[in-house]
């Protein structure tokens, strides 16, 4: 059971680092959904910049760790989102351009969204 909640959390924080990434995007859909993101989006910046771990990490382990588990079964989620989500070069400075790049994305996102407000 603690197996499915540590692989329900690495999916929650897949989609979550989705959406800091290109959340900005969904303001076309639903408009109010700035007041999500820009504080998602300013979460990630500092976990990126400041070389943080996000809570659900640690949540994550925690599962790992109740279920007596150390690695994952292999699986879809062993095999495809956790190399995405941990990948094993990531250094610090990988970590700041990684940083640096949501920032770049997502200044060009609401340059898109400033524009449509423009018109």
């Amino acid at each position: 059971m603690y197996e499915l909640f540590a692989n329900l959390t690495l999916i929650i924080h897949l989609t979550f680092i989705l959406f800091v990434i290109f959340g900005g995007l969904l303001f076309f859909i639903f408009s109010k959904i700035i007041y999500i993101h820009f504080p998602a989006l300013l979460w990630g910046i500092y976990i990126e910049l400041t070389n943080s771990v996000c809570p659900l990490t640690y949540l994550e382990n925690w599962f790992l760790y109740k279920g007596e588990l150390t690695t994952y079964s292999n699986d879809f989620i062993n095999n495809y989102l956790f190399p995405i989500i941990y990948p094993e070069s990531l250094t610090n400075e990988i970590q700041i351009y990684l940083g640096i790049s949501l920032i770049v994305i997502n200044i060009l996102i609401y340059g898109l969204i400033y524009k449509s407000f423009k018109r």
